[in-house]
């Protein structure tokens, strides 16, 4: 068996700040309450929700949503459309708003644009939490586009008002800007990518390239875990993918080896560090 690996945690992986400022006030409200409805999974990352479970977290869909009267309910990070606040007025509902004050400003913008009757194009995941917050200031009528080729589908206007989910790469975003461009499309492009999302990149790539192994912690449902996972495995070629501390597994490593654990911003401090003593254990 190896023995003595030498594991080091990346300082700057883990929870974004909107992710920590939604997690602390579902946690407030438990210590004082049996229970507290969140819509949608708090954080696409199912050891966190678990836990969270356990203290009295209740995730609900639409359709519960719908149905409840007289109840609090948590708004995760990712925001909301306006149909939710709407019906939160209608049955009496209180809303625990935890929407990312990086998310609630590009709301404001889009709304802005769309009231000035601007064609609006957002790049981004569709159906993703964050995106269906954004298509809801527009009524529904922004495009949502994944891809350029699937942009260029549309009968696109001379101008272009384009904007972009706030966890998407600063990178591609530029490269649809500059491709619209060079078509000869006028492009209002509003980079509203969150810099704590996009910097990681950068220091993800320093953190991988410094390890024998990497070891990347994300939920599987985690879009921005799959972006950094790709980043890891592109600067180093040993980088192993796992949700859980089950899955780690000890033929990976050798003896002395060095191994750095990362993960996504929706990977909470606490999975990494467990993740860390099960390696330190081998």
């Amino acid at each position: 068996m190896p023995h003595h690996l030498s594991v080091q945690i990346d300082p700057n992986s883990g929870f974004c700040f909107g992710v920590i400022y939604a997690i602390q006030m579902a946690e407030d409200i438990l210590d004082e309450e049996e229970y507290l409805y969140c819509l949608g999974d708090i954080v696409h990352n199912d050891e966190e929700v678990q836990r969270l479970e356990q203290r009295g977290l209740r995730i609900i869909d639409y359709a519960t949503y719908e149905q409840l009267r007289n109840e609090k309910v948590l708004i995760r990070a990712h925001g909301e459309p306006p149909c939710t606040y709407q019906t939160a007025m209608r049955h009496n509902l209180t809303l625990i708003d935890a929407s990312c004050p990086v998310v609630l400003k590009l709301q404001n913008r889009i709304k802005t644009s769309y009231d000035r009757q601007e064609k609006v194009y957002i790049y981004g995941k569709h159906g993703h939490a964050e995106v269906q917050g954004l298509l809801g200031q527009t009524g529904g009528d922004a495009v949502v586009f994944e891809s350029l080729d699937e942009l260029l589908q549309h009968e696109l206007p001379p101008n272009i008002t384009l904007y972009s989910q706030t966890t998407k790469s600063t990178s591609s975003f530029y490269r649809v800007k500059n491709e619209l461009e060079q078509r000869g499309y006028g492009v209002n492009a509003n980079d509203t990518i969150c810099r704590q999302v996009s910097n990681r990149d950068k220091d993800l790539r320093r953190f991988a390239a410094g390890f024998d192994q990497i070891v990347f912690v994300s939920g599987t449902k985690s879009s921005n875990g799959k972006v950094l996972y790709q980043v890891c495995k592109e600067t180093n070629p040993n980088t192993h993918f796992i949700s859980k501390v089950e899955e780690l597994r000890p033929e990976w490593f050798q003896p002395g080896q060095s191994v750095g654990i990362c993960g996504a911003t929706s990977t909470p401090m606490w999975l990494m560090e467990d993740v860390r003593d099960a390696l330190l254990a081998f």
